[in-house]
C-alpha cells in the first residue's frame, strides 16, 4: 500500500464509528473474500470459486452517508497491492470518498494472475464475474453503500472483467471504466483470446449487449468510459471501439451494421496535446446532456495505465492522469 496499515486500535475505533453513523477518522484497508455458487470457471473447473479481496475505506465514511462503490480490478502479472500503488488508491478514495474493493486473483486459477475474460462461463455472467459480483453485493451489505453509484473499473484482464460485469449485471454495476479492456464476449474460446487482443473481437459484441438488456429488462443506463493506448501492442486499439460498440448497444443506441468496430458519428469529438509524444483523441456519445459512452485514446501510451506510478511494471507517469478521469467519471454517475 502507498501509507502504513492503521493500528488494531484505530481499527476498532473506525468500525466502531460506522456502526453509530459517526464518520469515520481516517481511512482504513480491510480484507475479505467472496464465494458464489456460480463462480466455477471452464479454465479451471477445480478451483473453489471464493476469491479474497481487499477493501479501502476512506477517512469520513459513515454508515448514514451512502458513499460511491468503485470495484477496481488489477490486470495480468499484478497484485491487488500493485495495483493499488500504481493509481494511488488511497489518494483516489479520499477524493471521490468512495469505497474501493479491490478483487484478487490467484495463482490456481491463473498462473499469470490474469482474470479468465475468455472463460464462456465467465463472458455469461457465472465464472469470476459471478463472483467479483458477490464482493460487490458483500460489500453493499456490510458499508451500506449507494447502488446508483456502483462503478467497475479495471486494466487490461481486470478491465475485460469490468466491461462484462457491465453487461452481465447491469442492476448491479452502473458504470464501467475500461482502461486497455476487451469487450464481453469479445472471444468464443480461450484458443481465440490471443487473436482477439491483438486484432479486435471474433464475435458480434453489439449482439451480445442487445441480447443481455432484453434479459435485464433494465432501462437504466450502464456509462461506459474506455481508454485506451494507441502504441499498445498487447491490447490493440480496435477493442476499445468494440467496446464503444457493445455499450451503445447495451444502452439501447443503434449501432451500424459491419464490422464489430463500426461506430455511430459521436456526438462530441476532440483533440487535445498534453506532452510532446502525447496526442489525446477523444470521442463521447450522449444520452439527456450527459455522457453515455467516452472513448478516449493516447497517442505514445503503451500497454500501462496512464499517469500511474512509473516505478511499478504496467504503470506510465506521463499524462493524462487515468485515475483523475476515472474519479471524474464516478462523480458522474
Amino acid at each position: 500500500m502507498t501509507a502504513e496499515r492503521p493500528s488494531l486500535w484505530s481499527r476498532i475505533k473506525a468500525r466502531i464509528a460506522g456502526w453509530f453513523g459517526r464518520p469515520a477518522p481516517s481511512g482504513r484497508w480491510v480484507r475479505g473474500g467472496a464465494f458464489s455458487f456460480h463462480g466455477f470457471i471452464g479454465t479451471q473447473p477445480f478451483v473453489v470459486p471464493r476469491r479474497r479481496f481487499l477493501l479501502y475505506v476512506p477517512s469520513g465514511w459513515a454508515r448514514g452517508t451512502p458513499a460511491p462503490l468503485l470495484a477496481l480490478i488489477h490486470g495480468c502479472r499484478q497484485t491487488a497491492e500493485e495495483f493499488s500503488r500504481g493509481v494511488r488508491v488511497e489518494a483516489l478514495a479520499e477524493r471521490t470518498g468512495a469505497v474501493v474493493l479491490m478483487p484478487r486473483q490467484k495463482r490456481t486459477a491463473n498462473p499469470y494472475r490474469c482474470w479468465n475474460w475468455f472463460d464462456s462461463r465467465t463472458a455469461e455472467g457465472k465464472g469470476e464475474a459471478a463472483i467479483v459480483a458477490a464482493m460487490i453485493r458483500k460489500v453493499q451489505r456490510r458499508y451500506r453503500t449507494d447502488p446508483a453509484r456502483v462503478v467497475a473499473a479495471g486494466m487490461s484482464s481486470g478491465a475485460a472483467l469490468a466491461a462484462i460485469l457491465g453487461v452481465r449485471f447491469p442492476r448491479v454495476v452502473r458504470a464501467v471504466v475500461a482502461h486497455s479492456g476487451i469487450a464481453c464476449g469479445a472471444a468464443s474460446s480461450t484458443l481465440t483470446a490471443l487473436t482477439v487482443m491483438s486484432r479486435g473481437p471474433e464475435t458480434d459484441v453489439a449482439a451480445i449487449a442487445a441480447t443481455a438488456r432484453r434479459a435485464s429488462a433494465s432501462d437504466a443506463p450502464v456509462r461506459l468510459l474506455a481508454i485506451q493506448g494507441v502504441d499498445d501492442d498487447v491490447v490493440a486499439a480496435r477493442n476499445a471501439a468494440a467496446l464503444a460498440r457493445q455499450y451503445l448497444a447495451l444502452n439501447g443506441v443503434p449501432v451500424p451494421g459491419g464490422a464489430a468496430t463500426t461506430l455511430p458519428p459521436p456526438d462530441h469529438s476532440g483533440r487535445d496535446v498534453v506532452a510532446p509524444s502525447r496526442v489525446v483523441r477523444t470521442r463521447e456519445w450522449s444520452r439527456d446532456g450527459r455522457a453515455l459512452v467516452r472513448v478516449v485514446e493516447i497517442e505514445g501510451l503503451s500497454h500501462a495505465w496512464s499517469g500511474g506510478d512509473a516505478s511499478l511494471p504496467y504503470n506510465d507517469a506521463a499524462l493524462p492522469d487515468a485515475a483523475a478521469m476515472l474519479a471524474a467519471w464516478l462523480e458522474a454517475v
